[in-house]
């Protein structure tokens, strides 16, 4: 069985590294052709802290998100708030949430995230100063997410969201699905993920159809050190997204005694983002319950810096 299952990792390893070598050859990437862009922004403070590089660590309620098959090691109930500062006075508000139910197998998780910002001005080609009046733009998506183990070191999971896009007096409504796989090899704590993220139909705003920005990734994490109250874990993931050229998400975090950490972690590859870098702290509340802040620092290059705040309670 054991054997069997090493083989399927592998197997699934290989098939996701076979788009990126499909799609190497293309003359240039397709930025700015697809739809919904704002999916591909991430949501949390920890994992943007470490390059974005989450998608085999993930294991609390923000795993909805990086890869709900994380969400398996969330024991206890726990929710996460976070808040990100965009570019161009844009806000991503995210909120997530995991629990177990009884008599039920498995871990569930709900979420939703909201890009919003300031009323803009209309403009036209006659008054390019503005008409006077002003109008709306925004995304949102509410997602209903379920993973359960397999075996003891193999877990799988999904999300399906529903997503809502408005822009002045059009919208469209619709939906995308996210599938992951986290794989436990036990030897320095190493863990595989795959992650399967945006995949849906095409979408038509303004009649003409646009694809889904749907993201493969495979990634592999391990904590090389782990002595007394002192721990270290790096993670390093390869992305392929369906609109861009690939890019590789490295990252690190060092925990002393788990309630301070350290984050940072680099893009490469990327046209926007570059380095981060990041802090946790984790208080027990209780001697079942604690609270968790994290904050992290993004650097994208022309468009400026990016902060991020998520704050996190477990019970």
């Amino acid at each position: 069985m054991k054997s069997h299952m090493k083989r399927g990792i592998a197997a699934t390893v290989l098939l996701a590294l076979l788009p990126a070598h499909a799609y190497a050859t293309e003359p240039f990437a397709k930025v700015g052709t697809y739809a919904l862009p704002f999916l591909k922004i991430g949501v949390s403070a920890r994992a943007t802290g470490m390059g974005n590089a989450f998608t085999a660590l993930a294991n609390d309620a923000t795993a909805t998100y990086w890869n709900p098959a994380g969400l398996v090691e969330v024991t206890r109930t726990d929710v996460s708030l976070s808040y990100t500062w965009w570019p161009a006075d844009i806000a991503l508000n995210y909120a997530a949430g995991a629990f177990t139910l009884p008599f039920i197998p498995g871990t569930w998780g709900v979420s939703a995230r909201a890009l919003t910002m300031d009323p803009q001005t209309e403009r036209t080609i006659f008054l390019p100063d503005g008409t006077g009046r002003t109008f709306d733009a925004g995304d949102m998506s509410f997602g209903l997410s379920y993973a359960q183990f397999f075996t003891d070191k193999f877990s799988a999971g999904s999300t399906v969201h529903f997503i809502h896009s408005g822009l002045a007096e059009k919208s469209i409504n619709t939906f995308a699905v996210d599938f992951g796989l986290v794989y436990r090899i036990g030897l320095w704590g190493m863990r595989l993920g795959m992650l399967i993220q945006s995949l849906g139909s095409k979408v038509n705003f303004d009649d003409r159809e646009s694809k889904m920005p749907t993201v493969f990734k495979v990634a592999m994490a391990a904590t090389p050190y782990s002595q007394g109250v002192n721990s270290v874990q790096g993670v390093f993931e390869f992305a392929h997204p369906s609109d861009n050229q690939e890019v590789v998400h490295m990252g690190a975090e060092y925990g002393f005694n788990q309630f301070f950490f350290l984050r940072g972690g680099y893009n490469f590859n990327s046209d926007s983002e570059g380095l981060a870098a990041g802090m946790g702290l984790r208080i027990d509340t209780s001697q079942t319950s604690d609270l968790t802040f994290d904050y992290s620092w993004e650097d994208l290059g022309f468009l400026g810096d990016v902060n991020r705040i998520t704050l996190g309670f477990t019970y």
